[in-house]
């Protein structure tokens, strides 16, 4: 199997956790990690949200030593901003700079996808972030609105990043366009740091694919409510032979993440139901199972219930 290296980091695999807005959190990445993900990050976090320190972002950026190696995702339209937050960052093992979120609030706040139209920004803010002494990664697109893809990855590497994530898709592309990998081949061919391939890597198949034109594969939405994804795809990867998706498999990995969420205080109701119907998504009446976890009123139920379905 494929060694993944990230400077100094050796990685047990080559598969990644894709940081994940309300889902990869603690207790998320830790039920990800058994499964087999090797590398993950925290959610992405707003550099200033981190100086003021609120309830919500202490959650967000809390780990524990089984949470490793972990990196912290973080972004802003303000280079002077990592200056100031460089103490926050180095309880972690990496810094990875988000310029590929393209979602309308942080790129409408130029940042995020927005910084791919400003490749020297990118790399003035990799400089400063290097000098937190842990290695620096950076996540991309494509580009903003139009392809710039080489340029940017380029500026990156000379920056001194340590490695680079590429969803292979423009910043104002959705999922109904495909992931377009052939640029995947063509960055890694262009530069001499490892490459994670992000981008509709949703199976077995297609997870040893990347593998054949990258570095590192990167799962987003396959691991959501699905996190024996990971142990499936290396199980592929060392046997060419696939398992049986089971649900029921499945359902005690998130009554694990139950408990998690309740050891390190992270039980939000909303969030946890939220992530629970993930994991009923491919049963039988999923619908209506999916209706009555709404409705519950306390996490205390939200196990009972999760208990009754896999007794069914």
């Amino acid at each position: 199997m494929k060694q993944l290296k990230i400077a100094n980091i050796k990685l047990k695999n080559p598969l990644v956790l894709a940081p994940m807005l309300d889902i990869t959190n603690l207790p998320y990445r830790l039920i990800c990690r058994k499964s087999g993900a090797s590398l993950a990050f925290t959610e992405m976090i707003y550099t200033s949200a981190i100086t003021h320190e609120n309830k919500k972002t202490l959650d967000m950026m809390k780990t524990t030593l089984e949470d490793s190696p972990l990196g912290i995702q973080i972004t802003s339209n303000n280079t002077k901003e990592f200056k100031s937050i460089i103490p926050f960052l180095k309880p972690y093992d990496l810094i990875d700079l988000n310029c590929g979120c393209p979602s309308d609030k942080i790129a409408g706040n130029k940042a995020g996808s927005y910084l791919l139209n400003n490749p020297e920004k990118i790399a003035e803010s990799i400089k400063i972030l290097k000098s937190a002494g842990i290695p620096v990664t950076v996540k991309i697109r494509l580009g903003f609105k139009k392809n710039n893809v080489l340029k940017v990855a380029k500026a990156i590497e000379k920056a001194g990043a340590d490695a680079i994530t590429l969803h292979a898709r423009l910043a104002s592309q959705g999922y109904d366009i495909p992931a377009d990998w052939k640029w995947i081949k063509k960055v890694k061919d262009a530069i001499g740091v490892p490459l994670i391939g992000n981008g509709d890597v949703l199976s077995e198949e297609s997870a040893a694919e990347m593998l054949d034109i990258a570095d590192g594969a990167m799962l987003g939405r396959a691991a959501i409510g699905d996190p024996l994804i990971f142990d499936r795809i290396l199980h592929y990867l060392k046997t060419g032979k696939k398992k049986d998706f089971d649900f029921k498999k499945n359902i005690p990995s998130f009554q694990e993440y139950l408990k998690i969420s309740e050891k390190y205080n992270l039980t939000n109701l909303s969030d946890i139901k939220r992530t629970g119907s993930k994991f009923i998504r491919n049963i039988q009446g999923a619908s209506s199972f999916r209706d009555r976890l709404m409705h519950l009123s306390s996490t205390k139920d939200i196990k009972t219930f999760f208990d009754e379905l896999l007794l069914s």
